[in-house]
Protein backbone atom coordinates (compact mmCIF):
# COMPACT_ATOMS: atom_id res chain seq x y z
CA UNK A 1 0.00 0.00 0.00
CA UNK A 2 1.29 3.25 -0.87
CA UNK A 3 2.16 5.68 2.09
CA UNK A 4 1.19 8.78 -0.25
CA UNK A 5 -2.00 11.17 0.16
CA UNK A 6 -3.88 14.07 1.28
CA UNK A 7 -6.02 14.74 4.28
CA UNK A 8 -8.80 13.23 2.09
CA UNK A 9 -7.11 9.66 2.60
CA UNK A 10 -8.56 9.49 6.04
CA UNK A 11 -12.12 8.17 5.85
CA UNK A 12 -14.60 10.52 7.55
CA UNK A 13 -16.46 9.25 10.92
CA UNK A 14 -20.01 8.88 8.42
CA UNK A 15 -18.48 6.69 6.26
CA UNK A 16 -17.28 4.25 9.23
CA UNK A 17 -20.73 4.43 11.01
CA UNK A 18 -22.24 4.25 7.50
CA UNK A 19 -24.91 1.07 7.36
CA UNK A 20 -22.96 -1.84 5.68
CA UNK A 21 -19.64 -0.89 7.77
CA UNK A 22 -21.01 -0.38 11.23
CA UNK A 23 -22.00 -4.33 12.01
CA UNK A 24 -18.34 -5.15 12.21
CA UNK A 25 -17.16 -1.89 13.19
CA UNK A 26 -19.13 -2.39 16.21
CA UNK A 27 -17.84 -6.54 16.91
CA UNK A 28 -14.41 -5.11 16.96
CA UNK A 29 -15.36 -2.14 19.78
CA UNK A 30 -16.91 -5.41 21.36
CA UNK A 31 -13.90 -6.94 21.52
CA UNK A 32 -12.13 -4.24 22.96
CA UNK A 33 -14.51 -3.28 25.52
CA UNK A 34 -14.19 -7.40 26.32
CA UNK A 35 -10.57 -6.79 27.15
CA UNK A 36 -10.54 -3.30 28.54
CA UNK A 37 -13.20 -3.96 30.92
CA UNK A 38 -12.02 -7.45 32.25
CA UNK A 39 -8.91 -6.34 33.12
CA UNK A 40 -10.30 -3.19 34.50
CA UNK A 41 -13.17 -4.65 36.60
CA UNK A 42 -11.39 -7.47 37.81
CA UNK A 43 -8.75 -5.39 39.46
CA UNK A 44 -11.48 -3.32 41.58
CA UNK A 45 -13.06 -6.90 43.13
CA UNK A 46 -9.88 -8.61 43.91
CA UNK A 47 -10.14 -7.50 47.61
CA UNK A 48 -13.47 -9.16 47.86
CA UNK A 49 -12.58 -12.16 46.29
CA UNK A 50 -9.54 -12.69 48.13
CA UNK A 51 -11.99 -12.39 51.25
CA UNK A 52 -13.56 -14.98 50.35
CA UNK A 53 -11.83 -17.48 48.61
CA UNK A 54 -8.88 -16.78 51.27
CA UNK A 55 -6.39 -15.65 48.79
CA UNK A 56 -4.66 -12.35 49.66
CA UNK A 57 -1.74 -14.15 49.35
CA UNK A 58 -2.48 -15.02 45.42
CA UNK A 59 -3.21 -11.52 44.68
CA UNK A 60 -0.26 -11.36 42.56
CA UNK A 61 -0.76 -14.66 40.33
CA UNK A 62 -4.41 -14.03 39.82
CA UNK A 63 -3.08 -10.92 37.65
CA UNK A 64 0.16 -12.71 36.30
CA UNK A 65 -1.37 -15.42 35.48
CA UNK A 66 -3.75 -13.49 33.46
CA UNK A 67 -1.15 -11.21 31.96
CA UNK A 68 0.60 -14.74 30.53
CA UNK A 69 -1.93 -15.81 28.83
CA UNK A 70 -3.09 -12.21 27.21
CA UNK A 71 0.55 -12.13 25.81
CA UNK A 72 1.23 -15.34 24.50
CA UNK A 73 -2.50 -15.82 22.75
CA UNK A 74 -1.75 -12.28 21.40
CA UNK A 75 1.48 -13.35 19.56
CA UNK A 76 0.02 -16.51 17.90
CA UNK A 77 -3.25 -14.77 16.82
CA UNK A 78 -2.51 -13.80 13.56
CA UNK A 79 -0.47 -17.14 12.86
CA UNK A 80 -3.94 -18.75 14.35
CA UNK A 81 -6.00 -16.63 12.63
CA UNK A 82 -4.05 -17.96 8.76
CA UNK A 83 -4.22 -21.34 10.14
CA UNK A 84 -8.11 -22.13 10.94
CA UNK A 85 -9.60 -19.27 9.65
CA UNK A 86 -10.48 -15.82 10.98
CA UNK A 87 -14.24 -16.43 11.66
CA UNK A 88 -13.47 -19.79 13.39
CA UNK A 89 -10.43 -18.47 15.25
CA UNK A 90 -12.83 -15.56 16.54
CA UNK A 91 -15.71 -17.85 17.72
CA UNK A 92 -13.24 -19.81 19.22
CA UNK A 93 -11.76 -16.95 20.79
CA UNK A 94 -14.84 -15.64 22.43
CA UNK A 95 -16.22 -19.54 23.75
CA UNK A 96 -12.72 -19.67 25.80
CA UNK A 97 -13.11 -16.25 27.38
CA UNK A 98 -17.01 -17.18 28.25
CA UNK A 99 -15.48 -20.17 29.64
CA UNK A 100 -12.76 -18.55 31.64
CA UNK A 101 -14.81 -16.19 32.73
CA UNK A 102 -17.52 -19.00 33.65
CA UNK A 103 -14.65 -20.54 35.64
CA UNK A 104 -13.78 -17.76 37.76
CA UNK A 105 -17.40 -17.09 38.94
CA UNK A 106 -17.98 -20.46 39.93
CA UNK A 107 -14.52 -21.04 41.55
CA UNK A 108 -14.67 -22.74 45.31
CA UNK A 109 -11.05 -21.97 45.78
CA UNK A 110 -8.81 -19.40 44.43
CA UNK A 111 -6.79 -22.49 42.94
CA UNK A 112 -9.76 -23.11 40.51
CA UNK A 113 -10.29 -19.11 40.38
CA UNK A 114 -6.78 -18.49 39.01
CA UNK A 115 -6.69 -21.20 36.54
CA UNK A 116 -9.97 -19.37 35.16
CA UNK A 117 -7.66 -16.29 34.73
CA UNK A 118 -5.31 -17.77 33.16
CA UNK A 119 -8.01 -19.25 30.40
CA UNK A 120 -9.71 -15.56 30.44
CA UNK A 121 -6.46 -14.55 29.55
CA UNK A 122 -5.94 -16.60 26.93
CA UNK A 123 -9.46 -15.69 25.52
CA UNK A 124 -8.93 -12.11 25.55
CA UNK A 125 -5.49 -11.72 24.46
CA UNK A 126 -7.10 -14.07 21.17
CA UNK A 127 -9.87 -11.84 21.25
CA UNK A 128 -8.00 -8.43 20.83
CA UNK A 129 -5.51 -10.02 18.46
CA UNK A 130 -8.16 -11.38 16.30
CA UNK A 131 -9.85 -7.75 16.47
CA UNK A 132 -6.66 -6.17 14.61
CA UNK A 133 -6.98 -8.83 12.24
CA UNK A 134 -10.56 -8.18 11.53
CA UNK A 135 -9.14 -4.00 11.27
CA UNK A 136 -6.83 -5.63 8.34
CA UNK A 137 -9.13 -7.48 6.78
CA UNK A 138 -12.31 -5.85 6.65
CA UNK A 139 -11.24 -2.18 6.12
CA UNK A 140 -9.42 0.04 3.80
CA UNK A 141 -6.31 1.73 4.99
CA UNK A 142 -7.66 4.98 4.80
CA UNK A 143 -10.14 3.85 7.88
CA UNK A 144 -7.87 2.35 10.04
CA UNK A 145 -6.78 6.06 11.74
CA UNK A 146 -10.43 6.80 12.95
CA UNK A 147 -10.74 2.91 14.04
CA UNK A 148 -8.15 3.24 16.56
CA UNK A 149 -8.94 6.37 17.45
CA UNK A 150 -12.72 4.75 18.75
CA UNK A 151 -10.89 1.33 20.05
CA UNK A 152 -8.49 3.90 22.19
CA UNK A 153 -12.21 5.75 23.46
CA UNK A 154 -13.46 2.67 24.23
CA UNK A 155 -10.50 1.78 26.59
CA UNK A 156 -11.33 5.52 28.55
CA UNK A 157 -14.89 4.79 28.89
CA UNK A 158 -13.99 1.19 30.37
CA UNK A 159 -11.26 3.35 32.30
CA UNK A 160 -13.94 5.07 34.06
CA UNK A 161 -16.80 2.58 33.77
CA UNK A 162 -15.23 -0.39 34.53
CA UNK A 163 -13.90 0.79 38.28
CA UNK A 164 -17.80 1.83 39.50
CA UNK A 165 -19.05 -2.11 37.64
CA UNK A 166 -16.86 -3.53 39.88
CA UNK A 167 -17.51 -1.55 42.87
CA UNK A 168 -21.50 -1.60 42.65
CA UNK A 169 -20.73 -5.91 42.56
CA UNK A 170 -18.09 -5.98 45.17
CA UNK A 171 -20.14 -3.44 47.60
CA UNK A 172 -23.38 -5.66 46.91
CA UNK A 173 -21.27 -8.77 47.81
CA UNK A 174 -21.79 -9.93 44.26
CA UNK A 175 -18.34 -10.33 42.57
CA UNK A 176 -19.16 -13.54 40.89
CA UNK A 177 -22.05 -11.85 39.07
CA UNK A 178 -19.01 -9.80 37.11
CA UNK A 179 -17.46 -12.91 35.78
CA UNK A 180 -21.08 -13.79 34.81
CA UNK A 181 -21.61 -10.76 33.29
CA UNK A 182 -18.49 -10.71 31.06
CA UNK A 183 -19.69 -14.40 29.69
CA UNK A 184 -22.49 -12.94 28.73
CA UNK A 185 -20.84 -10.54 26.24
CA UNK A 186 -18.24 -12.77 25.66
CA UNK A 187 -21.15 -15.32 24.06
CA UNK A 188 -22.71 -12.40 22.25
CA UNK A 189 -19.21 -11.67 20.65
CA UNK A 190 -19.14 -15.50 19.69
CA UNK A 191 -22.15 -15.15 17.97
CA UNK A 192 -22.24 -11.94 15.98
CA UNK A 193 -18.16 -13.08 14.80
CA UNK A 194 -20.51 -16.30 12.58
CA UNK A 195 -22.34 -13.40 11.56
CA UNK A 196 -20.27 -10.21 10.53
CA UNK A 197 -16.96 -11.48 10.17
CA UNK A 198 -15.77 -13.10 6.16
CA UNK A 199 -14.23 -16.80 6.11
CA UNK A 200 -10.89 -15.41 5.67
CA UNK A 201 -8.06 -17.60 5.83
CA UNK A 202 -7.21 -21.36 7.24
CA UNK A 203 -5.92 -22.25 3.54
CA UNK A 204 -2.04 -21.39 4.91
CA UNK A 205 -0.31 -24.52 5.88
CA UNK A 206 2.99 -24.49 8.07
CA UNK A 207 3.73 -26.30 11.63
CA UNK A 208 2.78 -24.68 14.73
CA UNK A 209 5.54 -22.76 15.91
CA UNK A 210 6.08 -24.44 19.20
CA UNK A 211 9.51 -23.71 19.94
CA UNK A 212 8.59 -19.50 19.75
CA UNK A 213 5.39 -20.30 21.66
CA UNK A 214 7.71 -21.61 24.76
CA UNK A 215 10.04 -19.19 24.73
CA UNK A 216 7.72 -16.30 24.91
CA UNK A 217 5.68 -18.05 27.58
CA UNK A 218 8.57 -18.71 29.48
CA UNK A 219 9.83 -14.98 29.23
CA UNK A 220 6.59 -13.76 29.83
CA UNK A 221 6.47 -16.45 33.03
CA UNK A 222 9.62 -15.19 34.02
CA UNK A 223 8.73 -11.40 33.81
CA UNK A 224 5.28 -11.70 35.26
CA UNK A 225 7.06 -14.20 38.26
CA UNK A 226 9.50 -11.29 39.26
CA UNK A 227 5.91 -9.01 40.06
CA UNK A 228 5.21 -11.61 42.63
CA UNK A 229 8.40 -13.00 44.05
CA UNK A 230 9.66 -11.22 47.32
CA UNK A 231 13.72 -12.04 46.89
CA UNK A 232 15.69 -9.27 45.24
CA UNK A 233 18.04 -11.60 43.86
CA UNK A 234 15.25 -13.59 42.39
CA UNK A 235 13.86 -10.60 41.25
CA UNK A 236 17.14 -9.27 39.37
CA UNK A 237 17.82 -13.03 37.82
CA UNK A 238 13.99 -13.11 36.25
CA UNK A 239 13.67 -9.92 34.66
CA UNK A 240 16.91 -9.90 32.27
CA UNK A 241 16.23 -13.34 31.75
CA UNK A 242 12.60 -12.87 30.80
CA UNK A 243 13.72 -9.97 28.29
CA UNK A 244 16.42 -12.36 27.14
CA UNK A 245 14.20 -14.65 26.53
CA UNK A 246 11.58 -12.55 24.59
CA UNK A 247 14.27 -10.94 22.56
CA UNK A 248 15.38 -14.42 21.56
CA UNK A 249 11.97 -15.72 20.34
CA UNK A 250 11.81 -12.46 17.83
CA UNK A 251 15.40 -13.88 16.36
CA UNK A 252 14.20 -17.46 16.23
CA UNK A 253 10.84 -16.07 14.76
CA UNK A 254 12.97 -14.34 12.07
CA UNK A 255 14.36 -17.41 10.48
CA UNK A 256 11.53 -20.05 11.29
CA UNK A 257 9.68 -21.17 8.02
CA UNK A 258 6.10 -21.10 10.21
CA UNK A 259 6.79 -17.37 11.92
CA UNK A 260 4.80 -15.54 14.44
CA UNK A 261 5.36 -11.84 13.42
CA UNK A 262 6.52 -10.45 10.43
CA UNK A 263 10.28 -11.17 9.29
CA UNK A 264 10.83 -7.59 9.98
CA UNK A 265 9.61 -7.49 13.37
CA UNK A 266 13.13 -8.48 15.12
CA UNK A 267 15.15 -6.12 12.64
CA UNK A 268 14.72 -2.77 14.51
CA UNK A 269 16.38 -0.87 11.42
CA UNK A 270 13.28 -1.78 9.34
CA UNK A 271 9.50 -0.04 9.74
CA UNK A 272 7.86 -2.81 11.56
CA UNK A 273 10.87 -3.26 13.95
CA UNK A 274 10.77 0.14 14.81
CA UNK A 275 7.14 0.34 15.36
CA UNK A 276 7.36 -2.66 17.55
CA UNK A 277 10.27 -1.51 19.42
CA UNK A 278 7.81 2.16 19.94
CA UNK A 279 4.76 -0.05 21.20
CA UNK A 280 7.06 -2.23 23.65
CA UNK A 281 9.27 0.51 24.84
CA UNK A 282 6.49 3.00 25.70
CA UNK A 283 4.43 0.75 27.30
CA UNK A 284 6.73 -0.80 29.21
CA UNK A 285 7.96 3.14 29.92
CA UNK A 286 4.45 4.25 31.42
CA UNK A 287 2.84 0.96 32.84
CA UNK A 288 4.64 1.98 36.93
CA UNK A 289 2.02 4.76 37.05
CA UNK A 290 -1.18 3.48 36.85
CA UNK A 291 -0.29 0.07 39.21
CA UNK A 292 1.46 2.39 42.19
CA UNK A 293 0.09 5.71 42.04
CA UNK A 294 -3.30 4.79 43.12
CA UNK A 295 -1.59 3.69 46.54
CA UNK A 296 0.50 6.55 46.55
CA UNK A 297 -1.55 8.80 45.97
CA UNK A 298 -3.85 7.39 49.05
CA UNK A 299 -1.07 8.19 51.26
CA UNK A 300 -0.13 11.43 50.05
CA UNK A 301 -3.78 13.14 49.42
CA UNK A 302 -5.38 11.18 51.70
CA UNK A 303 -7.77 9.91 48.49
CA UNK A 304 -10.08 6.65 48.31
CA UNK A 305 -9.34 3.74 45.99
CA UNK A 306 -11.90 5.43 43.59
CA UNK A 307 -10.56 8.48 43.98
CA UNK A 308 -7.07 7.79 43.20
CA UNK A 309 -7.96 5.69 40.20
CA UNK A 310 -9.40 8.85 38.36
CA UNK A 311 -6.84 10.71 38.83
CA UNK A 312 -5.13 7.97 37.54
CA UNK A 313 -7.87 7.52 34.45
CA UNK A 314 -6.41 11.40 33.43
CA UNK A 315 -3.87 8.99 31.43
CA UNK A 316 -6.84 7.59 29.53
CA UNK A 317 -9.37 10.02 29.13
CA UNK A 318 -6.78 12.94 27.49
CA UNK A 319 -5.47 9.60 25.33
CA UNK A 320 -8.85 8.89 23.96
CA UNK A 321 -9.14 12.91 23.30
CA UNK A 322 -5.81 13.81 21.90
CA UNK A 323 -6.62 9.92 19.43
CA UNK A 324 -9.81 11.87 18.58
CA UNK A 325 -8.84 15.41 17.71
CA UNK A 326 -5.75 14.05 15.64
CA UNK A 327 -7.62 11.56 13.63
CA UNK A 328 -8.09 13.63 10.68
CA UNK A 329 -4.28 14.44 10.28
CA UNK A 330 -3.27 14.20 6.90
CA UNK A 331 0.10 12.61 6.39
CA UNK A 332 2.68 15.14 7.33
CA UNK A 333 1.27 16.05 10.69
CA UNK A 334 0.57 12.22 11.02
CA UNK A 335 4.31 11.78 11.41
CA UNK A 336 4.85 14.92 13.53
CA UNK A 337 2.67 13.50 15.92
CA UNK A 338 4.30 10.23 16.22
CA UNK A 339 7.08 12.05 17.43
CA UNK A 340 6.09 14.80 19.36
CA UNK A 341 3.67 12.30 21.23
CA UNK A 342 6.55 9.94 21.79
CA UNK A 343 8.78 12.20 23.37
CA UNK A 344 5.46 13.24 25.81
CA UNK A 345 5.63 9.80 27.19
CA UNK A 346 9.23 10.22 28.43
CA UNK A 347 8.71 13.94 29.77
CA UNK A 348 5.64 13.33 31.42
CA UNK A 349 7.24 10.37 33.44
CA UNK A 350 10.07 12.82 34.69
CA UNK A 351 7.45 15.13 36.23
CA UNK A 352 6.04 12.16 37.75
CA UNK A 353 9.36 11.28 39.44
CA UNK A 354 9.64 14.39 40.89
CA UNK A 355 5.98 15.25 42.06
CA UNK A 356 4.32 12.28 42.22
CA UNK A 357 4.47 11.63 46.21
CA UNK A 358 4.59 15.35 46.63
CA UNK A 359 0.60 16.06 47.25
CA UNK A 360 0.70 18.20 44.81
CA UNK A 361 -1.90 16.95 42.65
CA UNK A 362 -2.43 19.63 40.02
CA UNK A 363 1.36 18.43 38.56
CA UNK A 364 0.31 14.55 39.02
CA UNK A 365 -2.76 15.56 36.74
CA UNK A 366 -0.50 17.36 34.14
CA UNK A 367 1.76 14.25 33.93
CA UNK A 368 -0.53 11.85 33.83
CA UNK A 369 -2.26 14.13 30.91
CA UNK A 370 1.33 14.46 29.16
CA UNK A 371 1.28 10.47 29.00
CA UNK A 372 -1.75 9.93 27.84
CA UNK A 373 -1.87 12.66 25.24
CA UNK A 374 1.51 11.31 23.83
CA UNK A 375 0.01 8.11 23.55
CA UNK A 376 -3.42 9.27 22.16
CA UNK A 377 -1.07 11.28 19.33
CA UNK A 378 1.16 8.21 18.28
CA UNK A 379 -0.56 5.23 19.00
CA UNK A 380 -2.91 4.96 15.83
CA UNK A 381 -0.52 6.37 13.05
CA UNK A 382 1.75 3.85 14.13
CA UNK A 383 -0.69 1.42 13.76
CA UNK A 384 -1.70 2.57 10.28
CA UNK A 385 1.43 2.60 9.14
CA UNK A 386 2.26 -0.77 10.71
CA UNK A 387 -0.45 -2.29 8.45
CA UNK A 388 0.02 -0.10 5.34
CA UNK A 389 3.72 -1.85 5.01
CA UNK A 390 2.53 -5.62 6.04
CA UNK A 391 2.86 -7.35 2.79
CA UNK A 392 -0.29 -9.95 2.06
CA UNK A 393 0.92 -12.54 3.51
CA UNK A 394 2.04 -11.13 6.69
CA UNK A 395 -0.97 -9.02 7.36
CA UNK A 396 -2.76 -11.28 9.79
CA UNK A 397 0.67 -11.89 11.52
CA UNK A 398 1.66 -8.45 11.38
CA UNK A 399 -1.80 -6.43 12.80
CA UNK A 400 -1.75 -9.31 15.64
CA UNK A 401 1.56 -8.94 16.77
CA UNK A 402 0.90 -4.98 17.97
CA UNK A 403 -1.27 -6.13 20.92
CA UNK A 404 1.42 -8.56 22.06
CA UNK A 405 4.03 -6.47 21.56
CA UNK A 406 2.48 -3.64 23.87
CA UNK A 407 0.88 -6.17 26.27
CA UNK A 408 5.12 -7.77 26.47
CA UNK A 409 6.48 -4.38 27.24
CA UNK A 410 3.54 -3.65 30.16
CA UNK A 411 4.82 -6.92 31.42
CA UNK A 412 8.44 -6.27 30.91
CA UNK A 413 7.77 -2.78 32.96
CA UNK A 414 5.57 -4.14 35.30
CA UNK A 415 8.03 -6.95 36.74
CA UNK A 416 11.17 -3.93 36.65
CA UNK A 417 8.87 -1.04 38.69
CA UNK A 418 8.00 -3.94 40.86
CA UNK A 419 11.56 -4.46 41.78
CA UNK A 420 12.05 -1.08 41.90
CA UNK A 421 9.26 -0.49 44.66
CA UNK A 422 10.35 -3.43 46.69
CA UNK A 423 14.03 -1.80 46.75
CA UNK A 424 12.21 0.96 48.25
CA UNK A 425 10.50 -0.67 51.17
CA UNK A 426 7.63 -0.28 49.31
CA UNK A 427 6.17 -3.81 49.96
CA UNK A 428 6.42 -3.52 53.44
CA UNK A 429 3.80 -1.14 53.77
CA UNK A 430 3.79 2.69 52.88
CA UNK A 431 5.41 4.98 55.19
CA UNK A 432 6.75 8.77 54.48
CA UNK A 433 10.26 7.39 53.58
CA UNK A 434 9.48 4.75 51.27
CA UNK A 435 6.61 6.46 49.69
CA UNK A 436 8.81 9.23 48.36
CA UNK A 437 11.24 6.72 47.75
CA UNK A 438 8.40 4.64 45.26
CA UNK A 439 7.10 7.91 43.62
CA UNK A 440 10.28 8.95 42.40
CA UNK A 441 11.60 5.24 41.08
CA UNK A 442 8.52 4.07 39.46
CA UNK A 443 8.39 6.75 37.17
CA UNK A 444 12.08 7.40 36.76
CA UNK A 445 12.77 4.21 35.68
CA UNK A 446 10.53 4.25 32.84
CA UNK A 447 12.10 7.76 31.63
CA UNK A 448 14.78 5.58 30.07
CA UNK A 449 12.21 3.34 28.26
CA UNK A 450 10.29 6.31 27.33
CA UNK A 451 13.27 7.71 25.44
CA UNK A 452 14.53 4.19 23.55
CA UNK A 453 10.53 4.55 22.26
CA UNK A 454 10.93 7.71 21.14
CA UNK A 455 14.20 7.00 19.29
CA UNK A 456 12.47 4.16 17.58
CA UNK A 457 9.33 6.38 16.71
CA UNK A 458 11.93 8.84 15.38
CA UNK A 459 13.64 5.50 12.76
CA UNK A 460 9.82 5.15 12.18
CA UNK A 461 8.99 8.34 10.82
CA UNK A 462 12.61 8.54 9.07
CA UNK A 463 11.43 5.03 7.07
CA UNK A 464 8.14 5.98 6.32
CA UNK A 465 9.76 9.00 5.25
CA UNK A 466 12.12 7.41 2.56
CA UNK A 467 9.65 4.99 1.20
CA UNK A 468 7.01 8.05 0.74
CA UNK A 469 9.94 9.74 -1.19
CA UNK A 470 10.84 6.66 -3.21
CA UNK A 471 6.98 6.38 -3.67
CA UNK A 472 7.18 9.45 -5.46
CA UNK A 473 9.98 9.31 -7.33
CA UNK A 474 8.99 6.35 -8.86
CA UNK A 475 5.53 7.75 -9.69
Amino acid sequence: MSMTGTPEDTARWRELLSADRLPAFALIMLGVWLQAADALVTTTIMPSVGADLDGYAWFGWATSGYLVGVVVAGACAGWLADRIGLRRAMVGSGLLLAAGCAMSAAGPGIGFFIAGRVIQGIGAGWVLGFCFVTIHVVFPERFLVRIFAAATAIWGVATFIGPLIGGLFADGGAWRGVFWLFAVQALLFAWATIHLVPAHGGEQGGRVPFFQLIIITLGIVLLSSAGVVTAAWLQWTLVPAGVVLLTLALIVDRKAESRLFPRQAGNFGSLIGAAYATYFATMAGAIGFSIYAPAILQFTNGLSALEAGYVVAIEAAVWTVAALLVAGSGPQWRRRWIVIGTLLIPMGLLLLAFFLASGDLPLVLLGGAMMGGGFGLYSSFANRLVMANLDEHEGATGSGGIAAMRNAGGAAGAAIVGIAANVTGFADGPNAQSVAAAGFWVCAIGVPFGLIGALAAMRLVALARAEQSGAAVKS
